[in-house]
């Protein structure tokens, strides 16, 4: 009953970074206007389970690191009740931020759960230097390394995409109707007013939106970074996949209760259901309130991503999908100037609760379950 229970708990931590983390890899593609809010979420879901299938092969250190092996005594590893409060306490945080619409890292989640719970379970607490340089350091300097990236990136991509004669324009919908074309990128009060069109009332959407004109070795120009853009939002996903789903996986380990195999492939369907069903809050923060992005600066977000990701995921290293995709997405918002500051604030904000709230109720649920509650 013990080891079905951890198995359970488990798996609601998947479904809530499912819902938490599934829309984060193609968040640009959304809030750019290249896709609607269905087929970003079908993109991503669908590309995220093909990282949690790869996972089987590209992730396995990932999957040892997350059993707490090294961080506590191994008596403590298999002790049954420190697996289940980690599980319940990571997923009831990233449950609780998925609902106020926060960005949180699952991995930040665990990571606290894991040393909340392993303080109280283990007579000589956690191992320190483990969790500073196995933990806490890629954690928390891939973020920088992602704006940076960003930052460094977004200037030659534009300046390439300038001298290939590609440029933009804006159009005004009303609806998903265009109903007119501004040349470059004017703001959407000067959009509206270049067409002659007030913004309408009684529920009728109406948007700008950044498209690119031109061609590109012959071929349209538009069509050519649409497809880029969703490659690269693919990516993101797909490395998602490949870095969160071991670490999930790695609490079904506990009492040999499944295969490796078989738990990544299980929580990857289920993570793939908690995204399809709770994603939209979190959604609407990544796309439309970290900062205005067009195609293009979405591409550049999501190389930078996924490369930092996919990497981290093959050399071991328990970074946050979460934290490098904003950490791109605050780097484009600096450089462009059109970056929500107070949004990105209260995301910081977020962050640097998800450890002391993950690993208080780590605690909590060690003496509750050892209590026999």
């Amino acid at each position: 009953m013990i080891l079905a229970s951890i198995a359970f708990v488990g798996l609601l931590l998947a479904y809530a970074n499912g819902a938490n983390d599934n829309f984060k890899g193609v968040a640009t593609l959304f809030g750019s206007g290249t896709a609607d809010y269905r087929r970003a979420l079908l993109w991503g879901t669908l590309t995220t389970a093909l990282g949690s299938v790869t996972a089987l092969v590209l992730a396995r250190e990932l999957l040892r690191a997350f059993t707490g092996k090294g961080l506590v005594p191994p008596e403590v590893v298999g002790d049954p009740v420190f697996p289940a409060a980690v599980a319940l306490a990571a997923g009831l945080t990233v449950l609780l931020a998925t609902r106020l619409g926060f960005p949180i890292s699952t991995t930040h989640a665990l990571i606290g759960a894991l040393v909340g719970a392993g303080l109280l379970a283990s007579p000589n607490g956690v191992n320190g230097a483990k969790l500073a340089n196995g933990f806490m350091l890629p954690l928390l300097t891939s973020p920088f390394l992602a704006v940076v990236g960003a930052v460094l990136l977004y200037p030659p991509f534009r300046f390439l995409r300038r001298r290939l004669g590609v440029s933009q324009e804006t159009c005004v919908c009303v609806g998903e109707k265009i109903v007119g074309v501004v040349p470059g990128t004017p703001g959407a009060e000067h959009a509206l007013r270049a067409v002659s069109l007030p913004v309408l009332a009684g529920g009728t959407e109406t948007t700008c939106r950044v498209r690119y004109r031109g061609a590109f070795l012959g071929l349209r120009a538009r069509p050519v970074l649409d497809t880029l853009h969703y490659l690269s939002a693919g990516a993101v996903s797909f490395a998602r996949g490949v870095n969160d789903t071991p670490k999930i996986a790695a609490l079904l380990l506990v009492g040999e209760m499944v295969a490796p195999g078989a738990a990544l492939v299980g929580v990857g369907v289920v993570m793939a259901a908690g995204g399809l069903i709770s994603a939209r809050r979190v959604a609407e923060t990544m796309s439309h309130r970290v900062t205005e992005m067009n195609p293009g600066q979405g591409f550049v977000a999501n190389f930078v991503t996924a490369g930092l990701v996919i990497g981290a995921s093959r050399l071991g290293l328990p970074v946050s999908t979460t934290h490098v995709s904003c950490g791109s997405l605050f780097g484009i918002g600096a450089v462009t100037r059109q970056a929500h500051w107070k949004t990105i604030g209260t995301i910081l904000l977020a962050w640097a609760t998800t450890l002391p709230v993950a690993g208080a109720l780590g605690a909590a649920l060690v003496l509750a379950f050892r209590a026999g509650l």
